[in-house]
């Protein structure tokens, strides 16, 4: 109840006012212990990001206004101050929330992320037998499942997928009813190759897609067709907040538009200040009709009907003068 209370302020303050950001996904970790062939978010070689820049950087999105934080990686499991830097979130009042691949989770791990107080967290699941594509697979995380169901005191959502080279379609649905059973949220996305690009969904997969998404308990990422329209190949119109409303934040504590756009602003979180982040509430997005970041969609959908956007390139030069230097230095 604390935390739903929690949200619900974030809602009402983003309804209120649009000049802080409601979202960041920030990495401390960019190895991860997986080498999924679709993936293009990891490497077997980063070093951690150290603690003490870690609060910094969240200390910075702290004084942004930002409410909620999701760690992300790379697996940020990996990190040896996780828990550090979830209380570190939590002192400053923002939710915090996490995504991993839940290789790692253990009783003892999962009792340490409830006292840090973790209230979020996320494990997307591609199949039910591990492949060459992916070993993210149910055989393999199901007893992390139950430890999950047994000793989370943090809110579990299990994302399956469709799409990009899964062999078994259905696996996607045996993944979300294992989730509902042992009282998960469940969610269904369509999963993108290693450039960051979908297919329209065979018949087959758009059949799956709809049964698995009937499955799942009504939540505030099913109240837009944004994903339905990804699986038929049609593009969306909406207004992308990404540097403003949702911030994606690098190992190097660069601040990106998402994942799947990174370069650009490419500015140092350090730098970001809210001038830039009113300037990328109004800032088009080119790359949204074909956008497949529900994160960022979702981030977005609160100010869908307010804000009208121009291009980029109609905006003061000097601040775009600064942005272009530094992803050239990047």
């Amino acid at each position: 109840m604390h935390r739903r209370l929690r949200e619900a302020k974030i809602v009402a303050w983003g309804l209120l006012s649009t000049r802080h950001p409601l979202q960041a996904h920030i990495i401390p970790m960019r190895r991860c212990n997986l080498a999924c062939t679709y993936c293009n978010e990891f490497d077997d070689f980063s070093k951690p990001v150290p603690l003490l820049e870690m609060k910094r950087r969240l200390n910075r999105l702290g004084a942004l206004g930002t409410t909620f934080i999701t760690i992300s990686g790379g697996e940020p499991l990996l990190h040896p101050d996780l828990d550090e830097i979830i209380r570190h979130i939590r002192k400053l009042g923002m939710l915090a929330g996490m995504i991993t691949n839940g290789y790692l989770l253990t009783a003892e791990r999962i009792q340490r992320l409830n006292d840090a107080g973790l209230e979020h967290l996320q494990i997307s699941i591609d199949n039910v037998v591990p492949d060459e594509v992916s070993k993210k697979s149910l055989k393999v995380l199901d007893k992390k499942l139950q430890l999950l169901a047994q000793y989370a005191e943090f809110h579990v959502n299990i994302n399956s997928v469709v799409g990009g080279g899964v062999k078994n379609p259905w696996d996607a649905y045996t993944v979300a009813k294992r989730a509902i059973d042992l009282g998960f949220s469940s969610t269904v996305g369509i999963i993108h190759d290693s450039d960051g690009q979908v297919q329209p969904l065979s018949a087959e997969e758009y059949e799956v897609y709809c049964a698995t998404k009937d499955l799942s308990k009504a939540s505030y990422a099913r109240l837009n067709r944004f994903q339905d329209n990804i699986a038929l190949g049609k593009a969306n119109t909406w207004r992308c907040r990404a540097g403003s409303r949702y911030l994606y934040v690098c190992e190097d504590g660069l601040v990106h538009y998402c994942s799947q756009q990174r370069g650009y602003p490419g500015v140092p979180l350090e730098q970001y200040t809210r001038d830039d982040v009113r300037r990328e509430f109004y800032t088009e997005k080119p790359c949204a009709p074909h956008c497949t970041i529900s994160c960022v969609h979702q981030t977005s959908l609160i100010d869908f009907f307010r804000g009208r956007q121009r291009p980029a390139n109609s905006f003061p030069t000097p601040t775009a003068s600064r942005h272009d230097q530094l992803v050239h230095i990047e």
